[in-house]
């Protein structure tokens, strides 16, 4: 583990794992930590993979107390841990918020990145506007803030039960839930962002490879949303993961991995 000092003495903390193939960047969903990735890290890992994950500004382990809490700024994080560990040229995944911070950091990195993994993304948009149709109701979150900040734990709990189509084993509801808890309320300045965001240009800019994979029963972010996204990526191959919500990677994890190794295999 390691630690990236920024904004004056705070820190941000991440994980690095060396490997001899390319290395993939995991960005975590908002409000959670890059534990949420442990079972795709071991198998990218396995298959000798660097991998590079951290907890993103408020979240987990990182320093809650941050001036500046965005998706921008979490992609500055990415692009700077790379640049502190040498690190050339990357893939970049991001799930849900995430996903939003994966297509900054890419356009950040520019041709450092080698290629792009939106997995149930909240990108380009996760608002609707008249020439974006498919997304959540505009202003939503704005009211999902709200709601969060009058009863934390709650609205957090059933957001966690929100996230996978099939209930999961109550010992991975609870250990989602934790990871929700660690969070502070700084961290939903990130998630309030969602309402204004629009990165279809910048999606439709980036000549890289671009895998979309989507969750078919997602209550989260609208499989819609993902499609779209699919459809502005230059070079996009799209994997439907037909029963599960909002985390293929947990829901449907043995084809996720496979598939996400796929992907990664034709990069060279």
């Amino acid at each position: 583990m390691g630690w990236l000092t920024t904004e004056g003495e705070r820190r941000i903390y991440f994980e690095h794992y060396p490997g001899s193939r390319v290395p993939i960047v995991l960005l975590h969903g908002w409000g959670m930590s890059c534990r949420v990735w442990d079972t795709t890290l071991v198998a990218l890992r396995a298959a000798g993979h660097a991998v590079i994950a951290f907890d993103q500004r408020g979240c987990g382990a990182s320093d809650k107390d941050f001036a500046e809490v965005s998706i921008v700024a979490a992609a500055r994080d990415a692009v700077a841990i790379l640049d502190h560990l040498g690190i050339e040229r990357a893939v970049v995944n991001g799930w849900s918020l995430g996903g939003a911070v994966a297509v900054e950091t890419a356009h950040r990195l520019g041709a450092r990145c080698a290629g792009l993994v939106l997995t149930a993304a909240a990108s380009p948009r996760y608002t609707q506007v008249p020439d974006f149709p498919y997304g959540n109701p505009p202003g939503s979150t704005a009211q999902t803030v709200a709601r969060l900040r009058e009863d934390r734990a709650t609205f957090l709990f059933d957001l966690t039960r929100a996230i996978c189509a099939t209930p999961p084993a109550p010992a991975v509801e609870q250990w989602m839930w934790s990871l929700f808890m660690q969070a502070a309320p700084s961290a939903d300045e990130a998630l309030a962002e969602l309402d204004d965001l629009d990165q279809r240009t910048v999606l439709a800019a980036l000549a890289l490879p671009v895998l979309a994979i989507i969750g078919g029963k997602d209550a989260v972010v609208p499989p819609d949303v993902c499609r779209e996204a699919a459809r502005l990526a230059r070079h996009a191959r799209v994997v439907e993961f037909a029963e599960s919500g909002h985390a293929p990677f947990l829901e449907e994890g043995a084809r996720y991995r496979a598939v996400l190794l796929d992907f990664l295999a034709a990069l060279g």
